[in-house]
């Protein structure tokens, strides 16, 4: 089976602008986009609805629906259509093992309005074993013809952002940015939030009595290397370097703007004794960041 942009479709209007954007994904790719379709009383005749018999047919032509908007928006672009009885979450991150990519609508339904993930999203993207997408509504689909820059082509004042950690630096996370900056022909942006360290006093916790400045230059320094590498071995990519004070995740907010196409953060992949889980910063900015977020796994 040939690699492909998978897509979740629940019938949602996110689920739906998730679909376009991965077909513009899979388009720059040069490979299919799958959509599916997974819920797990689709055979069943105790479901909950009026026509329990029509399940499977009615997600089944919804698919087709979403499918003949690709074709006509991407003509020539491979299509597969697929429906299975499973719960989302573990038909998703089945169909996903290989895939080049799983784009997921953001559909947060609680209470939060800042809270903008809801619990399929978050759980398939703390297990995913490929990069895994999720896709706001109302984000057009970002479709620019690749190129190697972000000078004045297509792709010019757009960026693709990622998170550094200079002292945990994974070259699976950089390279994934690397390849998406290159494949919109747009900039790439990497971005390094700091904290200073507290320290206990008499009252509690209190702000370190250190020299911002001074820290600051030893923050720049941690990720310098990392992206004079990154210069040297892709010449033609523009590439720029941003320090933020705050934190990982306030500094990936602060840092992405209207022009970002994509913000690319990392989770690791080890087994927490409650199961997998998003680390802080990828939590964050899943939940509160404007432009698409990607979540790449790493070891």
């Amino acid at each position: 089976m040939t690699r492909c942009v998978l897509t979740g479709i629940d019938g949602s209007p996110q689920s739906e602008a998730a679909a376009l954007w991965a077909a513009a994904e899979a388009r720059r790719r040069g490979c299919a986009v799958r959509l599916l379709h997974a819920w797990p009383w689709l055979d069943a005749g105790d479901g909950n609805v009026s026509q329990p018999g029509d399940l499977r047919q009615r997600a089944s032509d919804a698919l087709r629906g979403i499918a003949d908007r690709i074709r006509h928006d991407h003509p020539g672009l491979p299509v597969e259509v697929a429906v299975v009885a499973e719960d989302p979450v573990d038909g998703l991150l089945a169909a996903a093992k290989g895939q080049e990519l799983l784009v997921l609508g953001s559909r947060g339904l609680g209470g939060f309005a800042g809270l903008l993930v809801g619990s399929v999203g978050l759980a398939v993207a703390a297990a995913a074993t490929v990069p895994t997408v999720l896709v706001r509504l109302g984000q057009a689909p970002a479709d620019r013809p690749a190129g190697t820059g972000g000078g004045t082509g297509a792709g010019a004042g757009r960026e693709v952002v990622v998170g550094l950690d200079g002292r945990r630096t994974d070259d699976t996370v950089v390279e994934f940015a690397v390849a998406e900056a290159q494949l919109r022909g747009c900039r790439l942006r990497v971005v390094h939030g700091w904290d200073p360290a507290p320290v206990w006093a008499y009252g509690g916790l209190m702000p370190p009595l250190v020299d911002l400045t001074e820290q600051e230059a030893t923050e720049a320094a941690l990720i310098s290397p990392v992206v004079t590498a990154l210069r040297a071995e892709h010449p033609g990519l523009d590439i720029v370097e941003e320090v933020r004070l705050g934190g990982g995740a306030r500094a990936l907010l602060e840092a992405t703007s209207t022009r970002a196409d994509l913000v690319v953060v990392g989770r690791r992949e080890h087994r927490h004794r409650l199961g997998p889980r998003l680390g802080p910063v990828a939590h964050a900015v899943l939940h509160h960041c404007a432009a698409p977020v990607v979540v790449v796994p790493h070891t």
